[in-house]
C-alpha cells in the first residue's frame, strides 16, 4: 500500500529505494549462490564470501568484482545483521562417494563446525535470518547430526529436475520450497556444442539381451537397446582407461550427465559418445550447462580450474528454485 507521503514524492519524480539484501556465502566457491540470486533479481546491498581458493576467487571476481572476500571461515566472525546464509561445507569426508569417515575433529568435513558456528552468530543478531546449506548424500547418523544442529530436516533434490545432470543433494533450509516442478526434459544433446540426437524407436530385443550391451554391438551391429534408467542416465558402455568402473562409463547424449565432481586429473571428466566408435570429454563450456550457470562463466582460468570450480559449485537453477521466496516478497 503506497502511503500519502510517498505519492506526493513519487509526483515530484522521487522513487524511494528498496533496501537490498546482506548476504553471507561461506565455502562459496565459484558463487554459484549469488549467480541464482543475480538470476531471480534480488537486490543484494552487500555480498560477503568465505572462501580459499584461489582461482575460485578469480571466477567470483571477475563476474562480480564487489564481493567482499573475506578468507578462511575459520577467522570469519559476524558483526552486522545478515539477511540470507547460505554454504556448502566440505563432503568429502562423510559423503558415500568418500572415506565417509564422519564430523571428525582435524577432518575437512569439520568445517561445517565453524559453519555453524557463524550461524549462531548470524541467527543472534538477526532472528529472521533465512539460511541455505547444501551436502551431498551420506548416512543417515551424519543427517541427523546435521539435522538437529540447524533445526531443520533436508530435502532431497536431484539436479536433473533442472537440468541435464544427475546430482542429487540435500538441502537444509528455512525457505519455503515450492512443489518440485516436473521434470524439465533437459537432455545433455541441449547442452553440448556439437549436438547430436539418437534414433526415436528401439531396435529389436534379440535373445542374448541378457548379457547385456556395450558401444559395438549397439552403434555398429544394432543390437541389445540400451535405455535409460530411473535417474535418466544412459550408460552404453566404458572406456580403456585405467580406474574406477565409474570412472570409465561413457554415457549417451540423449541422457542426463552423471554428477560433476570436482574432476581434478585421473581422468574425472563425464565420458560422452561421439560417432566412431570414439568418446570424448565433456568441454568446460558444457559442464557450465550442466550446472546451468551462464556459458563461460569460469572462463578466466585454465580449464582444470575451471572443472575444478565447476564441480565443486551448485546447480544454479535449483538454488533459484529453493530461495524462489525472495523473489515474491520483493513483488
Amino acid at each position: 500500500m503506497v502511503t500519502l507521503i510517498e505519492e506526493f514524492a513519487r509526483s515530484y519524480g522521487y522513487t524511494p529505494s528498496t533496501k537490498g539484501k546482506v548476504v553471507l556465502s561461506c565455502f562459496d566457491g565459484i558463487s554459484c549462490g549469488q549467480v541464482a540470486l543475480n538470476r531471480l533479481g534480488i537486490k543484494v546491498d552487500k555480498y560477503m564470501a568465505s572462501e580459499v581458493d584461489k582461482y575460485a576467487i578469480q571466477i567470483t571476481q571477475a563476474n562480480f568484482p564487489n564481493t567482499i572476500q573475506l578468507g578462511d571461515i575459520r577467522h570469519v566472525t559476524v558483526k552486522e545483521p545478515i539477511d540470507v546464509l547460505i554454504g556448502g561445507p566440505p563432503c568429502q569426508d562423510v559423503s558415500f562417494a568418500g572415506p565417509q569417515e564422519g564430523l571428525i575433529k582435524g577432518k575437512r568435513s569439520n568445517l561445517f563446525f565453524e559453519f555453524v558456528r557463524v550461524f549462531r552468530e548470524a541467527l543472534a543478531l538477526n532472528p529472521d535470518l533465512k539460511f541455505l546449506v547444501e551436502n551431498t548424500r551420506m548416512k543417515q547418523e551424519y543427517i541427523d547430526i546435521i539435522s538437529e544442529i540447524l533445526g531443520v530436516e533436508p530435502v532431497l533434490i536431484n539436479s536433473n529436475v533442472f537440468s541435464a545432470q544427475n546430482r542429487a543433494r540435500l538441502y537444509w533450509t528455512n525457505f519455503n520450497i515450492p512443489e518440485l516442478p516436473e521434470d524439465k526434459g533437459i537432455v545433455m544433446a541441449d547442452i553440448l556444442e556439437d549436438g547430436f540426437t539418437d534414433r526415436d524407436k528401439s531396435f529389436c530385443i534379440d535373445a542374448s539381451y541378457y548379457k547385456g550391451g556395450n558401444l559395438r554391438s549397439y552403434f555398429e551391429k544394432h543390437r541389445r537397446q540400451l535405455v535409460f534408467s530411473d535417474d535418466g542416465l544412459c550408460h552404453i558402455g566404458d572406456a580403456d582407461i585405467n580406474g574406477h568402473d565409474l570412472l570409465k562409463r561413457v554415457y549417451h547424449r540423449s541422457g542426463k550427465a552423471p554428477t560433476v565432481n570436482t574432476m581434478n586429473g585421473g581422468n574425472r571428466e563425464p565420458k560422452v559418445y561421439v560417432e566412431g566408435m570414439k568418446y570424448r570429454k565433456l568441454t568446460p563450456l558444457e559442464t557450465e550447462r550442466l550446472q546451468t550457470l551462464p556459458d563461460n562463466y569460469t572462463a578466466h582460468v585454465s580449464n582444470t580450474q575451471r572443472y575444478k570450480g565447476i564441480g565443486n559449485g551448485w546447480t544454479v537453477d535449483v538454488i533459484c528454485y529453493i530461495m524462489s521466496e525472495l523473489k515474491q516478497k520483493e513483488v
